[in-house]
């Protein structure tokens, strides 16, 4: 651990510097000028320092660590990071030191405009949900007094959104269930198309053993038809 051992008045006091091997040799001399700088001002380096940490934790990029601390103790490690990784390339370098109590839906948008004018229209609506949850937890812990991301709900260009189509035919339907029955990947994924509503039943006889075979149910009822 670096120290820092200095005299600030009548005070005898010490300050970290960092630790080692997180903060070499070279970094460590790089903080220590800065603090006796700030000796040289009359300044306590570690008052500077707390009333640095103080001043973060009202800005919009401490605000979001806070909250996404939060965060982790329910969502996946993965999803942590993608909210982060978003929050870092699109909203901290033009909002990130600001109050977050002092930022304006036009400054947001602001941002939000540098992603669109790169024809990311989708990423800019997942950034602002994100950044809609976070003014949010600025406001119920006292740090803004609005969420401004909601007033920019309809500001942004709406996404066109991709229908897939779906399989009808029950012969397809049969393909459909046997490449279905011999997946290996994750047993999660699962699969609902209109198919289920214009076929009666459907089944299927996929090799099963002893005879098991997989049977599509829909609202329109009707005898069991083979693919």
């Amino acid at each position: 651990m670096w120290r820092l051992r200095y005299q600030i008045g009548n005070l005898e006091k010490q300050i970290s510097l960092g630790l080692y091997p997180d903060v070499p040799l070279k970094r460590a001399r790089e903080k220590r000028d800065e603090a006796r700088r700030l000796i040289a001002d009359e300044i306590d380096p570690s008052t500077e320092r707390k009333a640095r940490r103080a001043a973060m934790l009202v800005t919009f990029e401490g605000v979001a660590q806070e909250w996404l601390d939060l965060q982790s103790k329910s969502l996946a490690p993965e999803t942590i990071s993608i909210l982060g990784s978003r929050l870092d390339s699109a909203l901290y370098p033009y909002l990130g030191s600001r109050p977050v109590g002092t930022i304006t839906a036009q400054e947001l948008l602001s941002a939000l405009r540098r992603i669109e004018a790169r024809g990311r229209h989708e990423t800019a609506h997942r950034v602002r949900a994100p950044a809609g949850r976070i003014f949010r937890y600025a406001v119920a812990i006292g740090r803004a007094q609005h969420d401004i991301a909601a007033d920019l709900r309809d500001a942004l260009a709406p996404v066109k959104s991709k229908n897939f189509a779906s399989v009808t035919d029950p012969v397809r339907v049969g393909e459909l269930m046997r490449a279905i029955d011999g997946y290996s990947g994750h047993p999660v994924t699962a699969w609902r198309s209109s198919s289920h509503r214009s076929c009666s039943y459907a089944r299927e006889n996929c090799g099963r053993p002893n005879g098991q075979n997989l049977i599509l149910r829909t609202r329109n009822g009707g005898s069991p038809q083979p693919a």
